[in-house]
């Protein structure tokens, strides 16, 4: 399998304070990576570094590096723009543009300079499709996004997402918010989507992490305690810790 993430020594600060402390860890080509651990142990600011999200923050530095496909994304002479076209982000909050459903999706094609109008509608058409979405929208393309219900307006901004076609897909607890049966289809959705892109996938939600990842990276106040087989780290992790949190002892 092949590196499509590489992780070195990663330390990052706000300030003086370290929020993740000398992290390494490698993402394969089409898997799932879960990040798990209690909240405030820096899993949210490690999935920002992924496309430098964290570079617009005052007063925070980075220490070590981050590969994508053997090229340095901190390198000085990186493009920051083509970064963020290629590792796609969602995030826990649903948030669709005040447009109607089809603008929510043409409209970064067109950024990206896409002006063919059957181009755009085939992609758009695609992109929905591959959330499972179209059927339940196609008749109503030209209506709002925000008369979507919560678990459709956050597949809308996965199909938004992948519309741009990125290599890799950032979810910050994308099903956090919605409820069992939206969670159901968001989580069937990370399995169909793996078969193009590489997942990393923030949750909360221990038992969506063992249904939805291939490999699990369990976090504790900015370190990275362990990370393994998704299977493996459930049923017999290597450390005491990672056990603990995962049987609810503490988090």
């Amino acid at each position: 399998m092949t590196d499509k993430i590489s992780v070195k020594n990663l330390t990052f600060y706000y300030g003086d304070a370290p929020a993740i402390k000398n992290v390494s860890l490698a993402a394969q080509k089409n898997t799932v990576l879960a990040l798990i651990g209690p909240s405030g142990c820096g899993k949210s600011t490690f999935l920002r570094c992924i496309n430098r999200m964290n570079d617009i923050i005052p007063d925070t530095r980075i220490e070590g590096d981050i590969v994508i496909d053997n090229e340095s994304i901190y390198h000085p002479k990186y493009n920051v723009t083509s970064l963020r076209r290629r590792v796609g982000m969602v995030f826990q909050k649903s948030n669709p543009f005040p447009k109607s459903i089809f603008e929510n999706i043409a409209y970064g094609l067109r950024i990206n300079g896409v002006r063919d109008r059957y181009e755009i509608e085939s992609i758009v058409e695609k992109s929905l499709k591959s959330t499972a979405l179209w059927d339940e929208v196609k008749d109503r393309l030209d209506e709002s996004a925000l008369g979507l219900s919560g678990g459709q307006q956050q597949r809308l901004c996965i199909a938004r997402t992948v519309a741009v076609q990125p290599e890799i897909l950032l979810m910050d607890e994308p099903a956090s918010a919605l409820d069992p049966l939206s969670t159901q289809k968001i989580e069937d959705l990370i399995q169909d989507l793996k078969v193009n892109y590489t997942i990393v996938i923030v949750t909360h939600n221990m038992q969506q992490a063992a249904r939805v990842s291939d490999e699990t990276a369990f976090f504790y106040l900015g370190d990275l305690i362990e990370i393994n087989a998704t299977e493996k780290m459930f049923t017999n992790p290597d450390h005491e810790m990672t056990e603990n949190y995962i049987t609810g002892k503490f988090g």
